[in-house]
């Protein structure tokens, strides 16, 4: 994103003038302290966490199962903006919108049969992630929605219903259609009531609403069926289906409930990584493997994928400061 990285290269080139400046040492104690940096909470599913080998190394020891890893969007914002944000971050693999807002959550890492088995699951319980945030927080950023939706579930159930229809037809879509809309609607509540707690918690801060990426292609005949690095046995009718009635509404709930919210403001990263889908060439989201048979990702961006996010959502939270 032009935007952000120049003004990334200004502050960066503005801190070496500062550090390059000749200043006497009495001229120098006499100067205020730094601003302190401005607190800033990250909350979210494993689209903000990480989780997967592609979006780098976890970091947390111990593990705590979360999967939060040092190529996530947080992170690599840390590292950019580190002298301007103190991060806590509570992002959570398999979070829903309720365990962000009063729930304790029971992370599952890396256990996935039959995909993948976790050493070291069960895990113990997290605080719910709202509890991170408080009076003194300047910037909270959330990404979170699919899993109250249950868009793995939908997933996993759409691959088992095309596994035998040639990748013809929209079994899924046939099967699950139904009860779509009901899933929207209380994730809709949900979130509206999970922005009115975050506020409660933390009145001054701005909440950034982060929406999630362009996972299926508007051209879903660049999706080979049975390839299990894209979406395997999913059928191409039930992929335009899960892109226009599930994903692209999840979306559309998350910035019109930040739109209703005086503290929120939606941070839109579909537009941007529309060319960057399952399945596209220079993909930022992985497929249900990274590698088969070994590296599982279940459908969640990799880097590249992250370092977008970084983009978008640092270049909100520096308009939140008044950094143009």
């Amino acid at each position: 994103m032009a935007s952000f990285r120049t003004r990334l290269a200004m502050l960066g080139t503005a801190a070496t003038l500062a550090a390059g400046a000749l200043v006497p040492a009495q001229l120098a104690a006499a100067q205020p302290a730094a601003a302190a940096a401005h607190q800033w909470v990250a909350l979210g599913d494993s689209y903000t966490a990480g989780v997967i080998p592609a979006a780098g190394d976890t970091f947390e020891v111990p593990r705590d199962g979360c999967e939060r890893t040092d190529q996530s969007y947080p992170q690599v914002i840390d590292r950019d903006l580190g002298s301007l944000f103190d991060l806590t971050d509570v992002s959570c693999g398999a979070a829903t919108i309720e365990d962000v807002t009063f729930r304790a959550q029971e992370p599952i890492g890396r256990h996935l049969p039959p995909l993948s088995e976790d050493p070291d699951y069960p895990f113990p319980a997290v605080p719910p992630q709202s509890a991170a945030v408080g009076p003194g927080t300047d910037v909270v950023t959330v990404g979170v929605g699919g899993n109250s939706i249950g868009f793995a579930d939908i997933l996993f159930q759409c691959l088992q219903l095309g596994a035998g229809s040639g990748g013809v037809g929209t079994p899924c879509r046939d099967d699950l259609a139904g009860g779509i809309p009901g899933r929207l609607n209380k994730a809709s509540r949900d979130y509206d009531e999970m922005l009115t707690v975050l506020h409660e918690r933390a009145p001054h801060a701005k909440i950034l609403a982060v929406g999630y990426p362009t996972v299926i292609p508007k051209d879903t005949s660049k999706c080979r069926y049975n390839d299990l690095e894209q979406f395997g046995s999913i059928t191409q009718g039930d992929l335009d289906w899960l892109r226009q009635d599930v994903l692209e509404p999840l979306n559309n709930v998350i910035e019109k409930s930040a739109g209703t919210h005086d503290s929120a403001r939606f941070v839109d990263l579909y537009d941007s990584s529309r060319n960057h889908s399952v399945c596209d060439t220079g993909k930022w989201v992985e497929g249900i493997f990274t590698r088969v048979p070994d590296q599982p990702a279940v459908v969640h961006p990799n880097a590249r994928g992250h370092r977008n996010a970084a983009d978008h959502v640092a270049a909100a939270m520096l308009d939140t400061i008044g950094v143009n």
